[in-house]
């Protein structure tokens, strides 16, 4: 199993789900496009994939828009992307930024939340979630790592799988196989650390006690979450071999 992924921010790499799919017997090749770094050609300069040449596609978050194709004009090219992998009926996933993208392959729509969400947040599976081939089974309650600005409206015939009291388009499946996770289920203790470090004054401005709470969230959530990581990526990562 090979998979490409899409790593559009350095500080969000693929984490617990790069994890899951070693843990399968798999192998995954990371193209940035932001700097021009891919593993297959170390030296820079690669162009984004053509074309369906890996088994599966992951498309990572960041903190750009998803709508800001003049400033990032890669974005483009990942929605072509993924709308390539997703008719040839590959196995997508998508998160956060890369749920967004997917959402705009297929015809939904990203914009501005109410007010960024950051932290561990409980999110409900609905009715299609419960009978999902990746997420049956799976409590149906859990605490997953936030962290957007942005929120989704549906393509037409996309399932929505999870839902939540701030943000109602928390996961949600196009077709048989792609996959879009608004929630950051790849993230470790550090790389969570790393965004609080980096982008955190904008939460700590925002919110007394920002710190100790994110804190807290992670000792509560963070193995409950890798469980969730593992079981979903190595079911998706399934679908791949139907």
């Amino acid at each position: 199993m090979n998979v490409l992924v899409i790593m559009n921010d350095l500080i969000s790499p693929a984490g617990l789900v790069g994890d899951a799919i070693i843990e399968a017997g798999g192998f995954f090749d990371v193209v940035a496009p932001l700097t021009g770094y891919s593993s297959s050609r170390p030296l820079g300069g690669t162009p984004m994939p053509q074309g369906t040449s890996h088994d599966a596609l992951v498309v990572l978050g960041g903190p750009m828009s998803a709508n800001d194709d003049a400033n990032h004009p890669w974005i483009p090219g990942v929605i072509d992307l993924i709308r390539a992998y997703g008719e040839a009926d590959r196995p997508v996933l998508g998160i956060c930024l890369g749920a967004q993208l997917i959402a705009r392959a297929f015809g939904g729509r990203v914009r501005k939340a109410a007010d960024v969400e950051i932290g561990f947040v409980s999110i409900r599976m609905t009715p299609a979630g419960v009978n999902d081939p990746v997420l049956a089974g799976l409590a149906p309650e859990q605490h997953l790592m936030q962290w957007h600005e942005d929120t989704i409206d549906l393509p037409d015939g996309a399932d929505l799988l999870f839902t939540g009291d701030f943000t109602p388009t928390q996961a949600f499946r196009v077709g048989t196989a792609t996959y879009g996770f608004q929630f950051h289920p790849e993230t470790t203790p550090d790389i969570a650390r790393g965004w609080v470090r980096t982008w955190g004054d904008r939460a700590v401005a925002r919110e007394a006690g920002f710190f100790e709470r994110f804190e807290d969230e992670l000792r509560r959530h963070q193995a409950a979450q890798a469980r969730f990581t593992r079981s979903v990526t190595q079911r998706w990562l399934a679908l791949a071999g139907r």
